[in-house]
C-alpha cells in the first residue's frame, strides 16, 4: 500500500489529506500520469462519492500535469465545452472528475457528449481488504484517533465495503468515544457496527 503526500492541512476530522493507493484507484492514478496517451489530451474520472476524487484532482493540478475541473456534472454544459476546447487549443490535458459511476453522467449537449464520450474514462472502484483497512487507518490518524493494532481485522470483515463505509465507520467510532469518554475498544468498535449496519443486523462478536 502506499500513499501520495498532498499539501493539505493537517488534523481534523474533514477527510484524509492524502491518496491511499490501493487496488480501487491504482490504475486511474497510473493513467494520469500518462496524459500523452489520453485521447485528445482528456480524461474523466467517475467514483463513488467520497472517494478521493477531488484529492486526486488536487494533486494531478499541483503537479502540473493539467487542469482539473471537480465536480465536471454541475456546471454549465455549455461553459464545459468552451472549457474543453481552451485546452484543446492550449494543448492542456484536462482531466474532469465526476461524482457518479461510468454511464451514471447523461449529457445533453450532443457535441460534449461526443467529445467526452471519445476521452479516456477511469473510475475507482470497490476498495478491497487491504486498501479499507489502509482508509480507515488513515480515517482515524486524521481524527488523532488511536484504534489499536487488531482494529482492522475485528473491522474490515464486519463494515461496508467502500470509501464512505470506511469514513462513516470511524466518524461513529470517534463519536461513541467522546460520549462515553472511553478509550475506542472493542465494544466500542462493535456498537459503531451495529449502528451503522441496522439494529436488525444479528449482535456481532
Amino acid at each position: 500500500m502506499s500513499q501520495i503526500a498532498l499539501p493539505l492541512a493537517p488534523g481534523g476530522a474533514g477527510g484524509p489529506s492524502r491518496i491511499v493507493v490501493g487496488n480501487a484507484n491504482a490504475a486511474a492514478i497510473e493513467a494520469l500520469g500518462r496524459t500523452a496517451d489520453w485521447p485528445f489530451r482528456t480524461a474523466v474520472l467517475f467514483g463513488p462519492p467520497r472517494s478521493g476524487k477531488s484529492l486526486i484532482a488536487r494533486w494531478f493540478t499541483d503537479i502540473g500535469a493539467g487542469e482539473a475541473i471537480d465536480d465536471a456534472e454541475r456546471l454549465d454544459e455549455t461553459e464545459l465545452f468552451h472549457r474543453w476546447n481552451r485546452a484543446q487549443a492550449s494543448g492542456t490535458p484536462l482531466l474532469l472528475v465526476c461524482n457518479a459511476a461510468e454511464g451514471g453522467w447523461q449529457i445533453a449537449l450532443p457535441d460534449l457528449a461526443s467529445r467526452l464520450g471519445a476521452a479516456l474514462h477511469l473510475e475507482i472502484g470497490t476498495p478491497d481488504d487491504a486498501l479499507l483497512a489502509e482508509l480507515i487507518a488513515v480515517h482515524a490518524e486524521q481524527r488523532a484517533l488511536a484504534l489499536g493494532e487488531d482494529a482492522a481485522a475485528y473491522l474490515v470483515p464486519r463494515t461496508t465495503r467502500s470509501h464512505m463505509g470506511a469514513e462513516r465507520l470511524v466518524a461513529t467510532i470517534d463519536r461513541l468515544s467522546l460520549e462515553r469518554k472511553a478509550a475506542p475498544t472493542m465494544a466500542i468498535w462493535r456498537d459503531a457496527i451495529e449502528e451503522l449496519t441496522g439494529a436488525s443486523q444479528p449482535r456481532l462478536l
